[in-house]
């Protein structure tokens, strides 16, 4: 992929803030920088998510880490420009590094990740695997348990016309922790969404149900970097059971979990970054100006 990209740089809140768009290929992908001189941290969003998801955690860690948020191309403001909607596992894996190469970001990179954002993280870690000091997996598991797989199934079933349902559908089966304003929120983004971003996602659904594990598509023994798994224990798709199981193929490797937490950890409660801190602690030389 080739790339070029342009910026618009503010300063709020003590460090600069910094927007653009990378062209890569067929894809349009936006970006935001939070800048400063701390470690740096890229964020990968999960399916159907945005930059967005990361509020609480860019207003815990930007000011004391170098944060990298960008939405995949059918996430956000993310596009498409040509070719299939659906994107492929190694092409959202060339994004992360181009995005990563266009941003300036270190090789002692942490990768935070939300749920398919995990898919992404440990393939880009399986592959660069010099190029990733730490990953934070919230919400992975190694394959769709049975109440994904009939909830994927149930959608595809839904009238396309019918938005509201497949909304309703999903935060039944396994978004009931959500806040109602995020509920809200669900329901507002399937209203919008256009029927191609609408087949995409259940094209990845498929493809998500009819793969045997994530050890069918990556290396997870070449991965060197520290790994954290969360998981929120009344997370109705992803299984305990397979999350240890999970930990057990990757070096170095633990798990955490929240209790009273759903698979949208992030969106459900900010108590769940304050298990983040013990894979983040604050740098030391940055603790006087916490608060």
């Amino acid at each position: 992929m080739s790339d070029t990209y342009k910026s618009v740089r503010n300063n709020k809140g003590g460090f600069a803030t910094i927007k653009g768009t990378i062209e890569l290929g067929r894809f349009q992908v936006p970006y935001r920088i939070y800048e400063n001189e701390g470690p740096h941290i890229v964020c990968i969003n999960g399916v159907q998510q945005s930059m967005a998801m990361w509020h609480s955690l860019v207003l815990r860690y930007a000011p004391h880490y170098r944060m990298v948020l960008f939405d995949f191309p059918g996430q956000g403001k993310g596009k498409v420009m040509s070719g299939p909607n659906l994107v492929s596992l190694d092409e959202q894996v060339d994004i992360l590094r181009e995005v990563i190469k266009a941003t300036g970001t270190n090789n002692q990179v942490t990768i935070c990740s939300a749920s398919w954002g995990g898919i992404v993280a440990v393939a880009f870690a399986s592959r660069y695997r010099n190029s990733v000091k730490q990953l934070c997996l919230a919400s992975l598991g190694t394959k769709a348990n049975q109440k994904m797989i009939d909830t994927i199934r149930k959608g595809s079933a839904i009238d396309p016309s019918d938005r509201q349902k497949m909304a309703d559908m999903l935060i039944d089966s396994f978004g009931q922790k959500l806040p109602e304003s995020i509920k809200s929120k669900i329901v507002n983004q399937f209203r919008s969404m256009s029927e191609e971003n609408l087949r995409a996602f259940y094209e990845h659904g498929l493809f998500v149900i009819s793969t045997k594990k994530i050890g069918d598509l990556i290396d997870l023994s070449a991965i060197k970097a520290k790994t954290f798994l969360i998981h929120g224990q009344e997370d109705t798709i992803i299984d305990l059971e397979d999350v240890k199981f999970l930990a057990s193929q990757i070096p170095h490797c633990e798990v955490k979990v929240i209790e009273g937490a759903g698979h949208f950890l992030h969106l459900e409660e900010e108590r769940v970054f304050d298990i983040y801190e013990e894979a983040l602690p604050i740098p030391p030389s940055r603790q006087a100006g916490r608060g």
